[in-house]
């Protein structure tokens, strides 16, 4: 087996065949510019990172769901030949210790995974319906009692707040500190240029701390949450340590706040734009679960998933060296022709279970279950309720996240 640190990185050779890759989105859940072609070229092909280095990128669906499950794809983002972004990403890497669950391998991986699973299971996540629901009513009640015509922000005054308290809620974080957290998320997944790396990694190290402080409030106080639980059956039996607890609480937290936020924002902005489809869920909100799939699927928020080749693979002609990084596209396999028809168009009535919005294999997202109810109760709830939403603004002058962060808008106005 090929020794990873030994093998050599293959760098760009000035040739069209590694075009330069991310690519931003001009529409927040259209194709960046340039996607097209890459689909077309091939289920797999080559692109150029701004370091110069040359990556693969994972396009077609059926290739994509063979190779995530893989084991000689390795998601430690601690191997110096691990595929990022962005100076931004690397300087963090530099400064910080492997994310739990999203930055390790079995059988790390697995271990955190068991500690987690049982709170994101279909029966606890339904038994959290009814608190979802009151936080969703509590926003719009606020939202509503202001004056028709004026302008809000959704991102904040709702898609960001409702999934924030819910996590809070599950890990028994007091939601007063919410605004703390907020803040403070958006800057760990969401900062964009270089220079402002030591502000994510701070943020990343002031939640780090908080959560620390409040595992010790816990030990002497506790309570009926999933931290408290994976205090008395982690920390204090001896499974985990200190350190790891708190890096795991906050993956959870901050993830819980920023993804399902994100989605909300998309997914009504996309509604809006395609008002046939919108008025067919208004007009049954029983499709409300396909239409998250859906959506899901059409705005493919996570769209970049990065792997290093620990071994050789060979693949569709291709040969991944080991040392190789690999890119999977999500949003390239959500809208691969070969595995959805008509791939580029919203269509609520569609099945589409295939989409691989959530991730796919062993690092498939734990919190998918919670996010489809917050999903479906955050849009039902607001398009029951505000009938005459609108965009206060053109589309096209609402803000993108830069391509190789978490995507979304910076923020979202409407009026009603």
């Amino acid at each position: 087996m090929p020794d990873t640190l030994d093998a050599p990185i293959t760098l760009a050779d000035g040739t069209d065949d590694a075009p330069a890759y991310p690519i931003k989105r001009r529409c927040p859940y259209h194709m960046p510019p340039g996607y097209e072609e890459l689909r077309d070229k091939s289920p797999i092909s080559r692109v150029t990172l701004w370091n110069g280095r040359v990556a693969w990128l994972v396009t077609g669906n059926e290739v994509g769901r063979r190779l995530f499950p893989d084991q000689r794809l390795s998601s430690d983002v601690l191997d110096p030949r691990f595929p990022l972004l962005a100076p931004r990403i690397e300087a963090q890497r530099q400064q910080a210790a492997a994310p739990p669950l999203v930055g390790v391998d079995d059988p790390v991986h697995a271990r955190q995974r068991r500690m987690v699973l049982p709170s994101f299971g279909i029966r606890q996540v339904n038994a959290l319906r009814p608190v979802i629901q009151r936080y969703a009513d509590e926003l719009l009640d606020k939202m509503l009692a202001k004056d028709p015509g004026t302008t809000v922000d959704l991102l904040t005054e709702y898609a960001l707040p409702m999934p924030s308290a819910v996590i809070c809620t599950l890990l028994g974080v007091p939601y007063e500190d919410h605004h703390y957290f907020d803040e403070r998320s958006r800057h760990v997944l969401s900062s964009s240029g270089p220079e402002q790396a030591a502000q994510a990694q701070q943020a990343f190290t002031e939640i780090l701390t908080y959560l620390d402080n409040l595992i010790s409030r816990k030990q002497d106080e506790p309570g009926d949450t999933l931290l408290d639980e994976l205090i008395s059956r982690q920390l204090e039996e001896g499974k985990v340590d200190r350190h790891e607890l708190a890096m795991l609480a906050t993956v959870l937290l901050v993830s819980g706040h920023e993804t399902t936020s994100n989605m909300i924002a998309l997914s009504t902005m996309a509604l809006l734009a395609h008002p046939e489809q919108l008025q067919a869920l208004r007009a049954d909100e029983s499709l409300m679960p396909r239409a998250v799939d859906e959506l899901m699927r059409y705005a493919s928020i996570g769209d970049m998933l990065m792997r290093v080749a620990k071994e050789d693979i060979e693949i569709e002609g291709h040969l991944i060296k080991a040392g190789d990084g690999v890119i999977l596209s999500t949003m390239l396999m959500n809208r691969d022709p070969e595995s959805f028809e008509r791939p580029d168009e919203l269509d609520i009535h569609r099945q589409a279970g295939r989409h691989v919005g959530f991730g796919y294999g062993i690092h498939q997202c734990i919190g998918q279950n919670l996010a489809r109810a917050e999903m479906e109760i955050a849009l039902a709830t607001l398009l029951r309720r505000v009938p005459t939403l609108r965009l206060a603004v053109p589309a096209d002058q609402i803000g993108v996240n830069a391509p190789f962060v978490l995507q979304g808008v910076t923020e979202l106005p409407v009026t009603w």
